[in-house]
């Protein structure tokens, strides 16, 4: 709760979905690794601004970090830090008492809707804005996975489908996740009650850990009950091959979330999320910039002087644009729609410059045409360069 997102991305508490989106694509593109190679503490801010704008984009995250925000800046937060459980005033507080019975292990506090401290923090901070969910005791949540994928540059802008193979944790396929043998059911864990949980009283405050008896599950398998195959955790190492749907327009170097594709749950707890890191290959004529495609295409000097049509290619087809008489080298023209595709189904647009080509060799027909061409033009205006030598 100390990490001020609206700062982050510097817009005030009240700024619009619109001046999130704004600022957070201005602040992305200065501090990408990929323009700033080498710098630490851009990229460094490149995570903060992300993490930020993850939390301050969704407007139910949003609503949920608001709301812890003012309660940890509130009066009654402070009171509750000086107020003993039995109201004597001494200065000792129970957690129960400091966070509601989420915190001590309770049912929740009905603030948010009977969510746990723990969940309500979880929902926001842990991988991007899981609801709480009541478990039974003995599960656990499965981890987050992450994989990588490269993608051609035209796959990154339309989007895929693909499959990825990975290898880790996964479901015991001769205990189904429970941990005991076929016929064998785990039972209750005498020191913790099943809860998977202890408390422990450390003066003023009042501390739950996972049991260490059963490690947190709730349960305990004898070891003449356990199975065989995964010794009791519920899950073995495996290979399995995931087909994943990657979205048009995502970014070299983006993060893309699949929620329950991560590792399954011990104890047929639910799964965690797969994180997918996208890596794009260059492309030999389009570049991006944002939403927009980039295209460089050279032109000769009568062509920039007269005007002329050129074919120019798009991601999808070809195009004609209109190159205007006495245009310069280095003008960009714009072609719209034809760029990146965006969430609201709307398209960037390509940047065309063109560059005037000087050929190296002529033949003496043309260098003769061009010495005539050269008397016959006005030279360049450049009166007020002349103008500062002469000063020199």
């Amino acid at each position: 709760m100390d990490k001020d997102f609206y700062a982050a991305l510097g817009v005030s508490k009240s700024a619009t979905p619109d001046e999130i989106k704004k600022s957070y694509r201005k602040l992305a593109r200065e501090l990408h690794p990929d323009r700033n190679p080498g710098n630490a503490d851009a990229e460094e801010r490149f995570k903060v601004v992300s993490e930020a704008n993850d939390v301050l984009s969704d407007p139910r995250k949003r609503a949920e970090y608001d709301e812890m925000r003012q309660l940890f800046g509130s009066s009654a937060f402070r009171r509750s830090t000086t107020r003993s459980p039995g109201g004597t005033g001494n200065g000792q507080f129970d957690m129960g008492d400091l966070f509601g019975d989420a915190a001590a292990g309770g049912a929740g506090d009905r603030r948010f809707g009977g969510a746990g401290f723990s969940d309500l923090f979880g929902s926001i901070f842990s991988g991007g804005g899981r609801t709480a969910t009541t478990r039974r005791p003995g599960q656990t949540r499965g981890r987050d996975v992450e994989a990588e994928v490269t993608l051609d540059f035209g796959d990154a802008v339309r989007g895929v489908t693909m499959p990825i193979t990975l290898r880790a944790p996964g479901v015991c396929d001769t205990c189904h996740g429970n941990g005991a043998k076929p016929g064998a059911i785990p039972h209750k864990c005498p020191v913790c009650q099943g809860s998977g949980l202890v408390t422990n009283n450390q003066g003023a405050f009042s501390l739950s850990e996972p049991c260490r008896n059963c490690q947190g599950v709730g349960t305990i398998i004898d070891e003449k009950d356990r199975c065989p195959e995964c010794h009791g955790t519920g899950g073995v190492t495996k290979t399995r091959t995931l087909t994943i749907r990657i979205p048009a327009g995502v970014a070299d170097g983006q993060r893309i979330r699949l929620a329950g594709r991560g590792e399954p749950g011990d104890r047929g707890g639910p799964a965690g999320d797969l994180y997918v890191l996208i890596k794009t290959r260059e492309d030999p004529l389009f570049g991006r910039y944002g939403d927009d495609l980039t295209l460089a295409v050279p032109i000769s000097f009568p062509e920039a002087v007269n005007g002329v049509d050129l074919r120019v290619p798009t991601l999808d087809g070809s195009v004609t644009l209109r190159v205007p008489p006495g245009t310069p080298s280095g003008r960009t023209l714009r072609v719209r729609g034809k760029g990146v595709a965006r969430r609201d189904k709307t398209f960037g647009d390509l940047l065309v410059t063109v560059d005037i080509s000087v050929p190296k060799d002529l033949t003496m027909e043309a260098r003769k045409a061009l010495e005539e061409f050269a008397a016959s033009t006005p030279p360049a205006p450049r009166a007020h360069i002349e103008g500062r030598l002469d000063r020199v």
